[in-house]
C-alpha cells in the first residue's frame, strides 16, 4: 500500500467538506483508482471529480499515470477563464440533475434543455417483455474521448449553446432509474438548445462505446445497435 496526499480547491473543497485529506491505496493504483475512490467516499463530489482536473507533485497528471509513493495530489475545476462549461461523465453515482445543470448555467443562460434516458421495466422492442435491470458497461477511455467528440460537433453545429453535459451511468439499473443525461444551455430557447439535446443522444448511441444488458425473468440479452462507423466518424 501507498499514502497519497490530496489536495481539492474551489468546488471540490466545498463537495468535499475538507482541502486536504489522506487515502492509503494499493501499490499499482492510477490517477483514475483515485478518483474512483474519492467518488465512493464522497458521492456528493462525484460529477464535479469526473470533471475535475487532476496534479500530480504540481504538475498536470491523467487517468492512466500511476500515482508514485507519497505522492501530492491535486484535484480542481478548469481554471477560470471565461470558456464555455462542458461535462463529460461515465459513473456508477446517481445523476444528480440540480448539479449538473448548475455546472453549465452561466449568467448570460436563458434556457436550458435536458433529456434523461430512463430503465424501463417492460421493452416494447419486439415482443413486449419485463424487463427486472439493465447492466451497463463501457469502454471508458474511448466512451469519455467520443463523448467530448459529440460534445464539439454540437458547438460546432450550435455555436450559441453554451453549456454541455453529456452523463453515462454504467452498472446494474433498476427500472425509473436515470441512465443517461444530455444537458444544453444557452441565451434563448431558439438558439438550438432543443436540436443540439436531440443531437447528443442520437450521436451518442451511434459512436460512443457504451452497451447494455437486459436482465428479466426469462434470460438477459445482450442489446447491439445497428449503426456501422464511418471514416467520417473519426474526431477532427
Amino acid at each position: 500500500m501507498k499514502q497519497v496526499r490530496v489536495l481539492f480547491f474551489a468546488l471540490l473543497k466545498d463537495k468535499i467538506g475538507a482541502g486536504k485529506q489522506t487515502y492509503d491505496l494499493p501499490d499499482q493504483a492510477t490517477l483514475q483508482d483515485l478518483r474512483a475512490e474519492i467518488s465512493r467516499r464522497h458521492p456528493a463530489a462525484a460529477p464535479a471529480m469526473g470533471t475535475a482536473l487532476a496534479s500530480i507533485n504540481q504538475e498536470f497528471a491523467f487517468n492512466e499515470e500511476m500515482l508514485p509513493p507519497d505522492s501530492e495530489v491535486g484535484f480542481f475545476p478548469p481554471v477560470s477563464g471565461g470558456s464555455f462549461p462542458t461535462i463529460i461523465q461515465v459513473t456508477e453515482a446517481v445523476i444528480d440533475l440540480d448539479e449538473l445543470l448548475e455546472q453549465i448555467t452561466l449568467v448570460t443562460t436563458g434556457a436550458a434543455c435536458i433529456f434523461t434516458g430512463m430503465v424501463r421495466g417492460v421493452t416494447r422492442r419486439g415482443e413486449a417483455h419485463q424487463t427486472s435491470r439493465l447492466e451497463y458497461e463501457a469502454y471508458l477511455p474511448m466512451a469519455e474521448a467520443k463523448m467530448r467528440q459529440v460534445a464539439q460537433e454540437i458547438r460546432t453545429r450550435w455555436p450559441e449553446v453554451e453549456g454541455i453535459a453529456i452523463v453515462q451511468r454504467v452498472g446494474s439499473l433498476d427500472p425509473k432509474t436515470p441512465t443517461i443525461l444530455i444537458g444544453c444551455t444557452a441565451a434563448h430557447r431558439d438558439t438550438g438548445v432543443f436540436e443540439a439535446a436531440r443531437y447528443g443522444i442520437d450521436r451518442l448511441k451511434e459512436i460512443v462505446p457504451i452497451w447494455k444488458k437486459e436482465i428479466g425473468p426469462d434470460g438477459e440479452e445482450w442489446i447491439e445497435g445497428e449503426y456501422r462507423p464511418t471514416p467520417e466518424d473519426k474526431a477532427s
